[in-house]
């Protein structure tokens, strides 16, 4: 893989959202927006906590999961389009399989970098009404993924994005899901990534906590269960 395909740039305000409020809902755009440290000027995120900031500046999806998710749910079929998870970019020519942490590309005007994938929290649930939602993305591996901004630019739909540098080869986002979410307890594959250059600290800290408890962290109160219940 030696690039991609951004099919629509999208951004959204933060709104009311079940028990809180959130900015997954976003309108794709026409035209270029400047691609920064924080993220698409525009754009917004309610959960900052969890969303946003430089290591979450950009998250981006895969075009080809969207068929997938419909084909196994047709009853919510109408549900499973471009923007359905919040993704600021469509992207089509990569997925999770492809992609590696780490990855450096000239997208449009920018410099953009893979930082991490995402993981899955409840609102997914509310969002395809759909308790398991979020489980489902974690297990499934289709969970999209975020770039850092460390050359801001003009970014537009329609921009093609070319590797530049794949520092860690080895580590595809699958792998690292697999590694974090599906695996059980790897400590040769968990000191390497815990050693990876450019690695989130919170990831970092994540790795060496499971190395240092022997224990694989439980995320289904995150994934399944909205703040304050």
């Amino acid at each position: 893989m030696t690039g991609f395909t951004v099919t629509e740039l999208r951004i959204g305000p933060v709104r009311p959202f079940g028990p809180a409020a959130s900015a997954i809902d976003k309108a794709p755009v026409a035209g270029a927006l400047m691609a920064g440290r924080e993220g698409l000027s525009g754009d917004e995120q309610a959960d900052r906590r969890h969303h946003g900031g430089p290591d979450k500046a950009l998250h981006a999806y895969a075009l080809a999961h969207y068929p997938l998710w419909s084909a196994e749910m047709p009853e919510r079929a109408a549900l499973f389009r471009p923007g359905g998870f919040g993704e600021n970019l469509v992207v089509e020519g990569a997925d999770e399989d492809s992609i590696c942490l780490g990855d450096r590309f000239r997208l449009g005007g920018a410099l953009v970098e893979v930082s991490q994938g995402r993981q899955p929290c409840w609102k997914l649930n509310l969002r395809f009404n759909r308790p398991d939602m979020a489980r489902l993305v974690q297990e499934t591996g289709r969970s999209g993924w975020y770039f850092r901004v460390p050359g801001p630019g003009p970014v537009a739909a329609g921009d093609r994005a070319v590797l530049l540098a794949r520092p860690n080869p080895g580590w595809t986002l699958a792998r690292v899901g697999r590694l974090l979410y599906r695996d059980r307890l790897n400590r040769q594959d968990l000191r390497e990534f815990a050693a990876l250059p450019g690695l989130p600290e919170s990831w970092r800290r994540l790795a060496l906590a499971r190395l240092e408890s022997g224990r694989t962290e439980d995320w289904s109160r995150r994934i399944e269960t909205p703040p304050g219940v």
